[in-house]
């Protein structure tokens, strides 16, 4: 068990709070401040128990150099506003240097600062000791609040775990409450759900449940290449040619194991993927060999309805189809519907784009776990442990 917020006294302490604060930017303008949104509660309940923040994230692949498109000066006004507390911005390219260490040593009484985009240090992504060591210099102890970047080993987490007493932070320990503690002890009946674009993205989750559920269903692009393993036509539906042996051996592990693998019994398919064009909706077993999957068919979306019936334990990873398009989105707005209708049962959502069409839907409120993390999601139910985490003292 790591070490969280109650296991420190933050009076008149300063901490170092990696948050992940990467969030979508359209022309230097906040698309989506989900993650800013989702950082408050740990400042916060540092701020209430008299400490001072000072908070670091990354924005976007700046590869090492000043980007000034990808500063973090829009996502302070934003945290200032959420926060309803001075955040004191400091705009530094080296992100660290002396005068940033200056300027932090003259704040005096409780504060909270954030610096500039930690990738704009070379050393950052690299787990540059250097950096590491000017990071830890500034505070007193380190929290890692950044679930979405804790399957990397970076400077400003790993690195400074190493320098600082550390914690994680409550983002962090509700993330590894759900996605590792749900699925170490799932109530049953537990049913997967996977979707998206690669099995290859996929496979260390199914290899990794496929003894612990019950059902796993699996739709979106990754469907075709099952389909194709068990001899279907797929027409011009995106298929992993060399994952089709995988399939084949993970359909039969599910035999042996009595787990149900359900895949869509209906697919609505188009010559051409976008907004506007025909589409009909046909037996999965047969794709014409001029169109393309993109979505699940009604039928298919009924058998879901009714395998999730009466589950305890779900979790959902992606898609059911090309859902940025209106016309392919019913399959999966349709199950962010399902599970947010669900009873008694705990419903987990991966990160990425399933997150998103939650968010979208207008049904976040009504889930149990929303992960902020896409990589670091998977690779938590893979049963990987994230080298973010796993630097964190124990308690």
């Amino acid at each position: 068990m790591k070490k969280n917020l109650k296991s420190f006294d933050f009076e008149n302490k300063r901490v170092l709070i990696r948050a992940d604060l990467n969030v979508p930017m359209d022309e230097g303008v906040i698309s989506n401040d989900v993650r800013i949104r989702k950082s408050v509660p740990t400042i916060k309940y540092i701020l209430d128990r008299g400490g001072s923040c000072i908070i670091i994230s990354h924005l976007g692949r700046p590869k090492g150099k000043y980007v000034p498109e990808m500063s973090l000066k829009p996502v302070a006004e934003r945290l200032q506003e959420l926060l309803g507390y001075d955040v004191n911005f400091i705009a530094d390219e080296k992100v660290v240097s002396e005068e940033v260490k200056k300027s932090i040593g003259e704040l005096r009484g409780q504060f909270v600062v954030l610096l500039e985009n930690t990738r704009f240090n070379p050393e950052e992504e690299a787990n540059g000791e250097e950096f590491s060591k000017e990071l830890c210099e500034l505070a007193d102890i380190y929290v890692n609040d950044a679930f979405g970047t804790s399957h990397r080993a970076h400077a400003s987490n790993v690195g400074v775990s190493h320098c600082l007493p550390s914690a994680i932070g409550l983002l962090v320990e509700k993330e590894v409450d759900y996605l590792h503690e749900s699925v170490k002890r799932p109530k049953s009946p537990f049913v997967v759900i996977l979707g998206g674009s690669k099995v290859s993205d996929k496979i260390g989750v199914l290899e990794n449940l496929i003894d612990k559920a019950d059902k796993i269903i699996i739709f979106g692009a990754m469907a075709y290449t099952f389909f194709k393993a068990k001899g279907y036509e797929t027409g011009k539906s995106l298929v992993e040619e060399d994952k089709i042996d995988i399939a084949k051996k993970i359909l039969k592990k599910a035999e042996e194991n009595s787990v149900d693998i359900i895949l869509p019994e209906d697919t609505v398919v188009v010559s051409e993927i976008k907004s506007g064009a025909d589409y009909q909706t046909v037996d999965s077993k047969n794709i014409p060999a001029d169109k393309m999957g993109v979505d699940i068919g009604d039928k298919s979306i009924g058998r879901i309805e009714q395998e999730l019936k009466n589950a305890r334990t779900v979790i959902w990873n992606g898609p059911a189809g090309v859902f940025e398009i209106e016309e392919f989105s019913k399959g999966t707005f349709s199950v962010a519907k399902m599970l947010s209708e669900l009873k008694g049962a705990v419903t987990i959502v991966g990160g990425g784009d399933s997150a998103s069409a939650v968010e979208k839907s207008g049904y976040e409120d009504k889930i149990s776990h929303i992960s902020t993390g896409g990589g670091a999601s998977l690779e938590m139910l893979e049963g990987k442990e994230l080298p973010g985490i796993a630097c964190i003292e124990e308690a």
